[in-house]
This record gives structure tokens, sequence and C-alpha cells, in this order.
């Protein structure tokens, strides 16, 4: 009966000395792995896109510590292009990757990690068919570029523990 007793009493004392480190820091603590649930600003294809390009991002949904929100739906993020190659000959699909940088809440760089890659469908296999039966004519079938349309959804994870003010 008395650890129970010692228990409860530690849950009690440590529920309202949390509060008071978060009211005392003046902010809330997003921890390093919590998901950070983002979209696409803007179309993207690996047809065009170089690497090294930025690409913008948008908070998907008001991003949360407890009830309280910390970032509203809509704040922007930003990724950089790290590989982006075109669709090529012989069947080749383009292959793109975006690497993950920042959230921007107010004066505060969140740093997100993650990235996105997909590539092409290849039609190599097709290419060799073709090659095989016509001769050079097969070489000149190409793959599928990569096209990510702007909205489509993307989850990212804090980098790394930052305290943020409640909005």
């Amino acid at each position: 009966m008395y650890r129970i007793f010692c228990s409860l009493a530690t849950v009690v004392l440590v529920a309202p000395l949390f509060a008071q480190q978060a009211a005392s820091s003046g902010g809330l603590v997003l921890h390093d792995g919590d998901e950070v649930p983002l979209k696409f600003a803007e179309a993207l294809s690996s047809k065009t896109a170089q690497v090294d390009d930025p690409v913008e991002f948008v908070l998907a949904e008001d991003l949360k510590v407890g009830d309280v929100v910390v970032a509203k739906e809509g704040a922007k993020a930003l990724g950089i292009v790290t590989v982006a190659d075109k669709a090529g000959m012989f069947g080749k699909g383009g292959q793109l990757n975006v690497r993950l940088d920042y959230l921007k809440v107010g004066g505060t760089k969140i740093k997100l990690r993650g990235t996105k890659s997909r590539t092409g469908e290849s039609k190599q296999d097709s290419a060799i068919v073709l090659t095989v039966l016509l001769g050079p004519i097969g070489l000149i079938k190409h793959g599928k570029d990569i096209q990510i349309p702007e909205g489509m959804a993307l989850k990212a994870f804090v980098a790394d523990d930052v305290t943020l003010p409640a909005l």
C-alpha cells in the first residue's frame, strides 16, 4: 500500500513540475523524432529539376506539443534536390531525390530529417527486346520522368530538440 501511495505522489508532483518548466522556459519542446506532416508547395519533375535546387514545402496541419499549437498549418519548410536524373535512352527511368532541411516557425528554424526518393518506370526490358528485333531503333525507347504533384504528402521528423513558444 505504501508503494502505491509513493508512486501516486511522484506522478502528482511530476506533472506540476513539467508545467512549471514549460512556463519558466517560455516554450514547449518538440523532441528529436517527432513527426512533422508536410506537403509539396510546388510540382516537381525529374525532367526540369537540378541538383541543389531548393524545394518548398508547407506544413500540412497545425503542429502541436500536447494540445498546444506551436506551428500553424501552412508554415514554410525547405528542402534541397540531391539527385535529379532525367529519363534517358535505352529505357532508363528518371530519378529524383529530395533532402529536407528545416521548417521555419517565426524566427526559428526547426531542423528536419527525411528524404523523398522516386524512380521513374524503367523500360529497359522493352528497349532490349526492340534492339534485338529492330537493331539500333531500340535505343530510342525512353523511360519515364518523375512527376511529383503540388500537395503530395510527405512525413518529416524533427532532427534536434527545439523549444518553441505557444501560438
